[in-house]
């Protein structure tokens, strides 16, 4: 059977990390796309490293950058892939408020860059495009497929010129390239500055004592929160079809923010409102009241159905956090291992 060879572009992140794990798991040979930074920023994927002069290896990392579209077309002609998975961006929302210039250079340029890249060397690939919920903005819930845009931050900007430059190579050039677009999905692996990793952390450390307060935004935001390892099976699925389509990806419920945190705090037996505090510095100056997705279409043509919902999903993050403070966690599901306790070799 011809093994196939798979590209992905931010695979150091939390999405990148589950996808390499799935494609592993199905006997692909994965080429990752790694940042250069002056310290180690591959912790969510050492677990899955084995060193290239091992004739077993099927992991390879390589230097690059989506703002570098000369080496990006080198490492697609040099690595070949059957699938490209695009998932490298700058994806904090709130960031994106101070730094919209780039955010725009990377989140939606970057993705032209590859699709041009794909297109000037002829490689013979499905490309997926990381769309998110944040596209949709203040258009009201639920949304699907159909609903019209209305981004209300830099990033959400940059991504719906992502999603439809990502259609026009589709539709001007037939490529197979397709828009997943995802709601908030976390995870143990999700960057400690967002807000479901922040509370679950919050909560394991005041519950060992080793902090008393968090500080916190805009508590009334609501988001479809579901499992980022159950998502990455929805990317691949995407691009296992005849056809080339957009999809998305979601629980189809939503949660406050508060009730997140809430949910959180209760798993250790704290009452987040002796522990919560407001910080204006945290609120966007637009903000996004209420995603809810309609994955129906997704469940139809895939197959693919979530099945962790928000109360699961805290309860995973906030054990996680306490088995990295040494903390037994009650009820550990032992579905991952957080990223923080993946160990850095030396020397590269």
């Amino acid at each position: 059977m011809t093994v196939k060879t798979a590209l992905i572009t931010g695979i150091t992140g939390q999405d990148g990390s589950y996808l390499a794990e799935l494609l592993l798991e199905k006997g692909y040979r994965v080429h990752g796309v790694v940042r250069r930074a002056s310290t180690f920023n591959t912790q969510r994927v050492e677990h899955l490293y084995r060193d290239p002069h091992d004739p077993g290896a099927r992991l390879f990392l390589h230097y690059g950058d989506i703002t570098d579209g000369t080496r990006i077309a080198g490492l697609l002609e040099q690595v070949r892939p059957d699938e490209v998975y695009h998932l490298a961006a700058q994806s904090h929302v709130r960031v994106s408020f101070d730094e919209p210039e780039f955010t725009g250079d990377t989140t939606g340029l970057g993705t032209t860059r590859l699709l041009e890249a794909i297109r000037r060397t002829r490689t013979d690939c499905r490309f997926y495009q990381a769309s998110s919920s944040e596209m949709f903005g203040a258009a009201p819930p639920p949304q699907h497929e159909r609903t019209p845009f209305h981004p209300r931050s830099p990033y959400g900007a940059a991504k719906v010129y992502a999603y439809w430059v990502t259609r026009n190579y589709r539709e001007a050039y037939g490529l197979y390239a397709v828009n997943g677009i995802l709601f908030n999905h976390e995870s143990p692996r999700r960057g400690p500055t967002f807000v479901t990793r922040k509370a679950a952390a919050a909560a394991a450390r005041i519950k060992a004592g080793l902090q008393d307060v968090v500080h916190l935004g805009n508590l009334d935001a609501r988001r479809d929160w579901g499992y980022a390892a159950e998502y990455v099976e929805a990317m691949w699925l995407m691009l296992q079809q005849d056809e080339p389509d957009d999809y998305v990806i979601a629980t189809g419920t939503s949660c406050s923010v508060r009730d997140f945190v809430e949910q959180c705090f209760a798993h250790v037996g704290l009452d987040w409102r002796e522990h919560v505090r407001f910080d204006e510095r945290y609120l966007r100056p637009s903000e996004v009241d209420d995603l809810v997705g309609d994955a129906g279409k997704a469940e139809r043509v895939l197959g693919w159905r979530a099945r962790v919902r928000v109360p699961e999903l805290a309860r995973l993050m906030v054990d996680a956090e306490l088995a990295v403070l040494g903390h037994a966690g009650a009820g550990t599901s032992g579905l991952l291992a957080p990223a923080a306790v993946l160990p850095v070799p030396a020397g590269r």
